[in-house]
C-alpha cells in the first residue's frame, strides 16, 4: 500500500489482515483512517475510524460467510480513530477495548498545567469515548488465529496504545510514514512521547501498520528518525531561546518555514510540547499559564 487505497476497499496487507480506508482525507489524516480487519473468522477490528454511516457499512460489507466481529480495539480517544467504535458496537455486539477514557493515563505534568489552565488545540478529542473494557499495559487479548498485546504509548495522546501482533505492531498516530507525530499538550506529553518510542523500539515489531499512511517495512529506522527529529527541535528552540524570549507562535513562523500556513497551529502545540518539556527540565521558564502566545525564557 504505497498509493492511496480506495476509501471503503479492503485491501490486504497480510494473511489475515485487510484495511480499509475511511473517507476522511485532510491534512492532518492524509489518505484518512485506516481501519484494520484482523482474523479468518473471529474478526478484531482496530480503530474504527469516524462515525461515518459510509464507512460503517464498508467495515461491514467486508464480513465473508462465517466471519464476524468479535473485537473492536481503538488506540487512542481522537474522533477519526475512535468515534465509530460506539455504533459499530451497537450494529455487532462486540466490545470496544482501549486504554481508557480520553484522560486516562495523563501524565502528572499536564494533569497539573490543566488545572492550571492549560487548554487543548482543537484536535478532536471523543470526550464521551469509554471503552467496555480497559486494557492495561501489557494486556493480551486473543481471538481465533490472532493475539493482541497492548503497549501503552502515550505521548500523541495519554491513553493511546499500540497493538502488538505477531506481523507487526498497530501504532495509531504514534509513529506514521508520511509524517512526524502531533503532540498537543495536555493531551500529549513530550517526554511520555520519547519514552514511548523507546517502549515500542525495545518490542522490535517486525512492520508498523499506522492509523493514516502507508505500512512502515523498516521500524527501527523511522523510529530512530522521530526521535532524533524530535532532538534537534528541541535543539533548534534553545538556540533560540537564548536569543530573547520567545512563545510557541512566532518559533512556529520561524522554525516551520515549509510548512503550509493550515497547518501552523499544529505546529505551534508541537512547539509549545518542547518549550513545556524544556521548562520542565529547569532549562526555561514560563511567564505565565503555556499557550501558544505565552512567553519562554531560558534560564
Amino acid at each position: 500500500m504505497t498509493d492511496a487505497p480506495r476509501p471503503g476497499q479492503p485491501v490486504s496487507l497480510a494473511p489475515g489482515l485487510r484495511c480499509i480506508l475511511a473517507p476522511n482525507p485532510s491534512a492532518m489524516t492524509l489518505w484518512g483512517t485506516n481501519t484494520y480487519l484482523l482474523g479468518e473468522t473471529e474478526i478484531a477490528v482496530i480503530d474504527p475510524g469516524p462515525d461515518d454511516p459510509r464507512h460503517l457499512a464498508a467495515i461491514r460489507a467486508a464480513l465473508a460467510p462465517g466471519q464476524h466481529i468479535s473485537h473492536i480495539f481503538v488506540t487512542h480517544a481522537h474522533l477519526d480513530h475512535s468515534l465509530a467504535a460506539r455504533p459499530l458496537a451497537r450494529a455487532t455486539g462486540a466490545p470496544v477495548l482501549a486504554f481508557g477514557g480520553p484522560a486516562a493515563g495523563r501524565s502528572a505534568l499536564m494533569a497539573r498545567l490543566a488545572a492550571e489552565g492549560l487548554t487543548c488545540g482543537g484536535e478532536g478529542v471523543d470526550a464521551e469515548f469509554a471503552p467496555d473494557i480497559c486494557l492495561a499495559d501489557g494486556a493480551v487479548v486473543t481471538g481465533a488465529g490472532w493475539q493482541l498485546q497492548a503497549l501503552h504509548t502515550p505521548g500523541h495522546f495519554c491513553n493511546h496504545l499500540c497493538f502488538l501482533w505477531a506481523g507487526g505492531a498497530f501504532t495509531g498516530d504514534h509513529v506514521m510514514s508520511w509524517a512526524s507525530t502531533l503532540i498537543s499538550p495536555p493531551d500529549g506529553d513530550l517526554n511520555d512521547y520519547m519514552t514511548s518510542l523507546d517502549r515500542l523500539a525495545a518490542a522490535h515489531p517486525p512492520r508498523l501498520f499506522p492509523g493514516h499512511g502507508a505500512p512502515v517495512a523498516a521500524p527501527a529506522a523511522r523510529i530512530a528518525d522521530l526521535a532524533a527529529h524530535r532532538r534537534a527541535r528541541t535543539a533548534q528552540i534553545l538556540a533560540a531561546l537564548h536569543d530573547g524570549p520567545a512563545n510557541a507562535a512566532t518559533l512556529a513562523q520561524r522554525l516551520y518555514t515549509d510548512t503550509p500556513a493550515p497547518l501552523l497551529p499544529a505546529a505551534t502545540r508541537n512547539i509549545l510540547a518542547h518549550l513545556i518539556d524544556i521548562a520542565s527540565q529547569k532549562v526555561a521558564i514560563s511567564e505565565g499559564i503555556p499557550s501558544a502566545d505565552t512567553l519562554f525564557r531560558h534560564l
